[in-house]
């Protein structure tokens, strides 16, 4: 890559003669993804900024697999950043490349392949005009369905080119060429390959071996200058077709990728790339209990018998969620007439629909109702990151005398019940938590550092994890959440108002 004076100086460069004075040397673009890419390397720049969790696995088979100048193929789940690492390699291209002003196919202005380029040069030489690529522009991305044509990737004889030159359409000169010739000297990026139709990949044989392309019965050869990207989910193999093997055989490198390892980088992931406005990050605080709660749910739903393992969970499962979530506190802001707001557990509501669309549910779960597994994925997250926060209640009720939620349990067990609605105010909110007995001194002994705001959040996660362990109950409402007494839920029959708000709060 130039340095800023360099690249002045070379956009000032206007013909094909000033070209060679400047002493400027072609290089494919394989080649210039590995120089570009060990000159990193050698400064110890990161590569591939932005990706989390990949630094051990996909991202060193990435880099082995440019500096062996290979075409790609990204094999994952949904939502395992393979286009996202795609487009990233753009990073690794020069800053601009000279083409043949005018050039259909962005001409190598020292080694033109197209007729148009040829002839022009023949023409005028030296004084041959040439414009400047940029790395953003030689980047070209297609998803692969069912109605792509050869006609799009590859192109067809024009019509109208032909009659308006007065060309047969043998010439090639007629042709109107398609996306991979227009993407000669950049990256090409063919998402959901195993989509494509099996004879339209058997049309990207050659292009990758041999550069020729066929079109309407006549050979144009075209030696193309193409970096090949592909991605592919395992799903598709068995569900909607498959990569033919001896396309599979021809792309060089196949690197599999995976979802976050663990909670931490997930949250980083979902920090990045949630779209949150200006008024949101000033007025809206999400605690690190939140944030781990959000990444728990989608470990638990690629954990979970309900949801089809095959399919995956797409990170953007926790990045809608996260932004959903500061919706729900902001919306209830908002209708509070209050500045600022803190997310609470009962803000969980708003990411139901994060989840309910982002997952694929197994026969099982298909019974059971998507509004019903995302609630219980809600619900088996909090459970597990209650453990982090507070004793095991299941250890502690076998400790009478020394188990820090009786207290709790007793308040409710005299028939008391408690009522958190999704749009109580901050000061309702907090005197609501404040008069269950036990509940404050829960927090004071095994969360003593923590501050106003997360005070009550903590004491709202206590009653949700303590409903999760069956210390108590927990009904859901369209409204909000009721917490009672366990047994004495048992033996009460849910009303038909009681019914009504479960069936509108699950669909």
């Amino acid at each position: 890559m130039a340095n800023k004076t360099e690249v002045k100086n070379l956009l000032k460069i206007k013909t094909l003669g000033d070209l060679k004075a400047s002493g400027y040397g072609s290089k494919s673009v394989k080649q210039e993804l590995r120089d570009n890419l060990i000159a990193k390397l050698k400064r110890k720049q990161p590569v591939f900024d932005g990706i989390w969790g990949f630094e051990e696995t996909v991202i060193p088979d990435l880099e082995r697999a440019i500096l062996s100048m290979h075409d790609i193929n990204l094999l994952g789940l949904r939502g395992q950043a393979k286009t996202k690492l795609a487009r990233l390699m753009t990073s690794l291209l020069d800053d601009y490349i000279p083409v043949v002003a005018g050039s259909e196919l962005n001409d190598d202005p020292l080694n033109p392949i197209s007729r148009f380029a040829r002839d022009l040069v023949a023409e005028k030489g030296d004084d041959t005009p040439i414009a400047w690529w940029s790395r953003d522009e030689r980047y070209t991305e297609k998803l692969a369905t069912p109605d792509v044509s050869i006609a799009d990737l590859v192109g067809d004889v024009d019509p109208i080119k032909a009659a308006s030159l007065k060309l047969p359409y043998s010439d090639e000169r007629v042709i109107h060429f398609g996306l991979i010739p227009r993407s000669h000297r950049g990256i090409f990026v063919f998402n959901e390959l195993p989509d494509l139709q099996a004879r339209i990949q058997v049309a990207l044989f050659n292009i990758l071996q041999e550069g020729d392309i066929q079109i309407r019965g006549f050979k144009v050869r075209l030696p193309l200058d193409i970096q090949f990207v592909f991605t592919a989910n395992p799903e598709d193999y068995t569900n909607r077709g498959s990569i033919v093997t001896p396309l599979k055989d021809r792309i060089d490198s196949q690197i599999i990728t995976h979802y976050p390892k663990d909670i931490e980088i997930g949250k980083k992931i979902t920090e990045q790339e949630a779209r949150l406005s200006t008024e949101q990050q000033e007025t809206i605080e999400a605690s690190d209990l939140i944030r781990d709660l959000l990444e728990q749910i989608a470990f638990e739903a690629r954990s979970s018998e309900f949801v089809d393992e095959k399919s995956g969970v797409s990170a953007r499962l926790t990045i809608s969620g996260m932004e959903n979530l500061h919706s729900a506190a902001e919306r209830r802001a908002l209708i509070n007439g209050e500045p600022k707001a803190s997310i609470r557990i009962s803000d969980f509501v708003g990411v139901l629909p994060s989840i309910t669309g982002k997952i694929e549910l197994v026969y099982e779960g298909e019974q059971e109702g998507p509004g019903i597994v995302a609630q219980s994925l809600v619900g088996k997250a909090i459970r597990t990151q209650f453990l982090n926060y507070f004793p095991d209640p299941e250890r502690s009720r076998k400790q009478k005398d020394h188990n820090p939620y009786a207290t709790i349990s007793e308040w409710f067990n005299a028939g008391n019940t408690l009522d958190l609605l999704h749009d109580d105010d901050t000061i309702t909110f907090k005197n609501k938590l404040e008069k269950v007995p036990g509940l404050a001194q829960l927090i004071d002994k095994f969360r003593k550092d923590a501050g106003p705001d997360m005070r009550h959040l903590l004491m709202e996660f206590a009653l949700h994890g303590l409903a999760e362990f069956s210390l108590l109950s927990k009904s859901t409402l369209s409204s909000g959440h009721t917490f009672k007494d366990l047994v004495s839920n048992l033996f009460s029959m849910p009303d038909e108002d009681d019914l009504d708000d479960q069936n509108e709060d699950f669909g």
